[in-house]
Parts: structure tokens; sequence; C-alpha cells
């Protein structure tokens, strides 16, 4: 339970429960004991987002990505740590790794160190099985994932239409008769799980047969990915577009259509995701989709400062990519 289920239980709002906790005027005497009488019942402890909505402010925010050595979680957290330092909130940073077990005790930790809220960097943190640990924790804080989607109460999701993007990007390929495709992938995240959907629709829409040999999923390793290319170039394997869920994966592809004398574009297109800073570090420079990651994190701040002041945000916030066209399309 937490102040946004008092207030509902009370029958009365965030920032009535709010004067309550903190000892503020302008209750009611009646609805000061309702209230009281309710944290009691419940056994509810208040903690500092608790102590923030009294004081129009929060203190200190949990942030957690898997790693920050990722361009996309380094640049997220970077965005996040400059927003919330520019309104004069503190951060906890936790890099959690992919194991599950691992997640759940860094949302325990940030807990025990009474954070106001905390933020999910990437659909990592969208586990496949069981997201409980994100369920529990968001009993106690308001929990902002980007990059995914959960119907979790108290949790606020902001993306960007993945799926939509790729579904453009295999459209706009047919339309200049580059039809067979490369798709090239890490894991089986959400994030890659619905590009893969837009992938596949946009394949059936433009009656493009793919064939199964024309999908890698590798490790997010630029050489790896190189290998991989040149052993379906090597193989005989033709195509004549690539598409990489993320820009490291797209340049490996690129590293190697080269490294056998293919021109890029004019042989094989190549198309990237993120539009990191890798995109202008290649040659020709990498096109790619922008999915908007300064304003996902952007968003993640102002959807905080609405619940500060006692609004109730939207649970899902989606935001539309952008195709960065450079010289390898």
């Amino acid at each position: 339970m937490n102040i946004y289920d008092i207030a509902k239980l009370a029958g009365v709002s965030i920032a009535t429960v709010s004067r309550v906790i903190n000892g503020k005027e302008n209750v009611s005497e009646k609805t000061r004991r309702k209230v009281e009488r309710i944290i009691e019942e419940i056994g509810y402890t208040p903690n500092v987002f608790a102590r923030g909505l009294g004081l129009g402010s929060i203190q200190m925010v949990g942030v957690l990505c898997t790693t920050v050595s990722d361009l996309f979680y380094a640049r997220a957290v970077a965005t996040i740590e400059s927003e919330l330092r520019t309104l004069g909130y503190d951060v906890i940073l936790c890099c959690t790794g992919n194991d599950v077990s691992e997640k759940s005790r860094y949302m325990q930790l940030l807990l025990s160190k009474r954070v106001d809220a905390m933020i999910l960097v990437g659909s990592i943190f969208q586990e496949r099985t069981s997201n409980e640990h994100i369920a529990q924790a968001a009993t106690q804080v308001p929990v902002i994932l980007i990059n995914g989607s959960l119907d979790i109460p108290n949790t606020y999701c902001v993306f960007c239409d993945e799926e939509g993007a790729v579904y453009h990007l295999v459209r706009d390929l047919a339309a200049v008769n580059r039809r067979d495709i490369l798709y090239i992938e890490n894991t089986e995240s959400y994030s890659s799980l619905t590009k893969w959907r837009g992938f596949t629709r946009g394949c059936g829409d433009c009656n493009i047969s793919h064939s199964p040999a024309l999908k890698l999923q590798v490790p997010k390793d630029g050489d790896a990915v190189k290998e991989k290319v040149l052993e379906l170039i090597d193989a005989g394997v033709k195509f004549n577009a690539v598409v990489a869920s993320e820009d490291l994966l797209a340049l490996g592809a690129l590293k190697a259509l080269q490294s056998r004398g293919l021109r890029v574009p004019d042989d094989v297109a190549v198309i990237g995701f993120n539009d990191s800073i890798l995109c202008k570090c290649s040659s020709p420079e990498l096109s790619s989709v922008d999915n908007k990651v300064d304003d996902m994190c952007r968003r993640a701040v102002a959807i905080l400062l609405e619940l500060i002041q006692g609004r109730k945000p939207p649970t899902r916030t989606v935001l539309t990519p952008e195709f960065k066209r450079r010289g390898s399309f």
C-alpha cells in the first residue's frame, strides 16, 4: 500500500494525505482522523516521496540500468541525471546486470535507502516471465520504465514506437527494390521483439518472403557481427539491405561488407537503430532510427514532477521515432 491507495480509501486527494502525514494545517479534524485511522490499519510508513509531496519537491531518485558501458544506457542515464540535477534532485545509480535476481536485489536496496521513485532504463527490465519484483517496488514508490511497457499499478511507461519504425523501414526498402533484407538483433528483449514484429509485419504487407537464413541473433560485439556476416557472404547468401536492431550491429555488418569489396549503399544498404554517436564514426555515415532516448528520459522526469504536483500523468507515453537518412542508405 502507498500514499495513492490511502488517498483512494479515504476518498481524499493525495495532497490531503500528504498534509496529514506531514502534520500540516488546512485539514479538517474529521478528515485527519479518517486518514490517520487508515494509515494505522494498513501499517503504512511514510517515505521520502510522501514527505516530498508535502514539500512540493522530491529529494532522491533511484536510477537502474544494466550497464553504463552501453551507449544507449549511458546516454539515458546522463540525460536523466542532468534533468534531475537541474531541478535540484539527487540520483542513486545502480548497474544491475541482466540477472533478474540482481535487479530485484538492487530495487530492494534502493527502497531501503528511502528513494522517492525509481526509473528503470531499458526494456531489458521488462521480464518475459514475472515482473513481481517491479510490482512490489511500485507498492511503495512510483516506478517509471523507459523503453518498455508494463501494466502494473503505480508504474509509468515511456517508450518509442519501435515496431512502427521498423515496419516503415521495410516499406521504404521495398519501395526501392531492396527486398532481400538481412535482419540482425542482439537479445530477445521487449524492444527486440517489438522491432521484429514490425519487420515481419512490413515483410507481410510488402509480399517479401523472408528467409530464416537472413536473420542473425548475435552478441553485442561489432567483431562478432562482422564474422557472422562474413560467413553469410562467403556461403553465397544474397542480400541487398541490412536492418540492425542497434547501431553497433549495423557497423559490424558494414565492416564485413566493405572487407569483401561490396559497396554501401550501392550494393547493400545498411540501417541501424538508436541514432548513436557511432553513426557519424563510419564511412559512409550510418543511417539510423532515432528512438528519441533524450525525449523519453525528459518525459520520465516530467512524469515525476506531475506526481509531485498531485496530478495524474498517463501510465503510457508513446513517442514517434525519426529516421535519420545518411550515406549508408
